[in-house]
This record gives C-alpha cells, structure tokens and sequence, in this order.
C-alpha cells in the first residue's frame, strides 16, 4: 500500500482516531489508508445471495411503473441513473404528484449500509424495498394487487421461477429480486480511488489539499471515514427551519431527536441538493453550513463546531469531494414484460 507523506501529523492523528472508531478490532498505522479501499465483496444475505437471475429480475421490477398504484411511477423514477440515483429535487415527489416532507437519498451503495431510509427503519434492503411501494404517498400500491398483476404476466412467471425457483410470485420475492437489484448498484473508481492506490497525478493539488483539511481542521471524517465515506450513524445538524423529528420517531432517545442518517459521499458531485430536506443545491453551501457550525443549537450533534476554515480551504474540501465521483457505470433499461 503507497501511502501519501504530504499530509500532515494533525491529519494523520485524526485519520487514525476515525479508523479505531470504525474498526476497533484492528490497529491501523494513520498514514494507512486501507479502510478507504473497496471491500472485497458486495454484502449479502444468505438467504438472498446475489445471482444473474435475481439480478435481471430485480432490474425489472425497478424500473417496472406497474409498481405504482397508478402505474405510472416505478422505483427508477425517483431513483434515476442519470441523477446519481437520485431526483434532483429538493424533497421527493409522490402518488398523484403530492410533494414529501424528504429528500429522495441516493441508493447507490446501499448495500454497504446497515440500516436503510433517512431515519434508518429498515434493518435490510429487502424490507426497504417494499415499503416505498406501499407507501400511500409514495407509490400508493396494494401488495395482493401487485402479486396478482405479476402473476398474469408469463414473462415475469418465468423469470420469478428462474431467480427463486419453487417460491413464486410473491411480496417477499419481489422484496428480494429488488434488494438484489439494488445492491449491483455501487460507485465505479473515483479519482481519489486511483489516488489512493498510488497514481500520484489521479486527483488535483487542490483535492489533495482538501483531502487533508477533511482528515484534519474540517474534521469530516469523524462521521464521513471508510469506503462509503458513512459512519452510518445518525446525527442533528443544526438546520434552520426544520421541525422533522428524524430517527426520534423511530427511537425515542434525546439525542436521537432531529437527527438524521450520514449519507455515502460517494458520487456526491451528482446528487444535488443536499440535506435530508434539500436544504442547499451546492457543496459550498454545504461546506459554509458546517463552517459556521450549523443554524439551530437544539440537540446539535456536539461534533457540530465552527470551524473556522478560510476560503481556500472550503474550495480544496469542495474539490475534494467531487474526486469522490467516478464515471457513472451505463445503465440499459430492461424489457418488461407485456404478456
């Protein structure tokens, strides 16, 4: 592993803070950037492994309107490819046009998170998948009517019988071929990947300065470390205007109140605005909010400091997190099934 000399020992020293409250298993020297590297494999369920099969079928379903109560939203509309799986919308739009309270999160490398929405109430994709679908606000559709309109369709009695053979057409295999979908979909390499892997050139003077800022003075990597750039933990940010109680309303803890999960930094440059209630369309905005240490003090996450950062150092952190984008993986969008 090439390590990096240039940044410096209050970088490093956080850096290896950050990698014990992540992995306080293993001891890891700070200019050690291994728990920035790809885990070696997707993780997976047992009872749910990953296979071509499973695969095509939940792309289907994905992308498949007939999803919706109405037919006419499937999962790809709000989730879009192009749109860093995302809508570029400040807060989600659902059944019959109706405008939601949250942001549409990104589901890229979902698959590496443990617990799954905003305010993390489902503990696997498979029990996030159909929860959207049922949602009245959302896709507003009833599951029999779902299983009973599939089941119509050869073409998905096929390939239901090719990816789980002998289960049928059913709410917990559309939950699984969709969760399967769902966790093919991951980052390509990123700049800061190949930087990190010793292409010294990958990523600009300025990324590297931001990079260090983000170890060190901006403190980032306290709840943004590892591959995913997530402590997938939950934490109140201090934004003005906002009375939506969060993971409190899954957990009735204090601190819990107003908080919100850490989102992946990975392709963040393509997932515009920002905050769980797009708060900000730019990453300066962003940045400027975690400079001046957030807008509201009830129940700020004690993380949540000014920082005190100049203006170079907000553009090097800016254009850091956009090396955190690679090239978007193409997407061809499947045939659904018409009989």
């Amino acid at each position: 592993m090439k390590t990096h000399p240039t940044l410096t020992r209050t970088a490093r020293k956080v850096l290896f803070i950050a990698c014990l409250g992540a992995a306080a298993s293993s001891v890891q020297a700070a200019e050690d950037y291994s728990s920035f590297l790809r885990p070696a494999e997707i993780p997976q369920p047992d009872n749910n492994r990953i296979t071509t099969a499973r695969t095509e079928l939940g792309k289907m379903l994905f992308f498949d309107p007939r999803l919706s109560g109405s037919n006419w939203i499937s999962c790809g509309t709000c989730h879009n490819p192009t749109l860093g799986w995302s809508d570029g919308l400040p807060t989600a739009i659902g059944h019959g046009m109706g405008v939601l309270g949250r942001a549409t999160p990104t589901i890229l490398n979902t698959a590496y998170q443990p617990l799954q929405f905003w305010d993390g109430r489902a503990r696997s994709l498979e029990k996030q998948a159909v929860g959207p679908i049922q949602a009245a606000g959302e896709m507003n559709q009833n599951m029999d009517e779902l299983v009973k309109e599939l089941s119509a369709l050869k073409g998905y009695r096929d390939a239901f019988e090719d990816a789980y053979p002998g289960e049928g057409i059913t709410e917990k295999t559309i939950a699984k071929a969709l969760a399967t979908y769902e966790r093919t979909i991951v980052s390509t390499e990123s700049p800061f990947d190949r930087w990190v892997k010793g292409e010294t050139h990958a990523m600009s003077k300025q990324a590297q300065q931001g990079f260090e800022v983000f170890l060190g003075k901006g403190r980032c990597v306290l709840c943004h470390g590892g591959f995913n750039f997530t402590d997938n933990g939950f934490h109140n940010l201090g934004l003005k205007n906002d009375d939506d109680p969060g993971r409190y309303g899954i957990r009735k803890v204090k601190i819990l109140k107003g908080a919100f999960k850490t989102p992946t930094l990975r392709d963040v440059e393509l997932t515009a605005p920002y905050m769980h209630n797009g708060a900000y369309k730019t990453l300066e905005e962003v940045v400027d909010h975690y400079n001046r240490g957030g807008d509201t003090k009830d129940n700020l996450d004690p993380n949540m400091q000014p920082l005190h950062l100049s203006a170079s150092e907000k553009a090097s952190l800016v254009a850091f997190m956009k090396a955190l984008t690679g090239e978007p993986a193409p997407v061809t969008l499947p045939r659904l099934p018409i009989e």
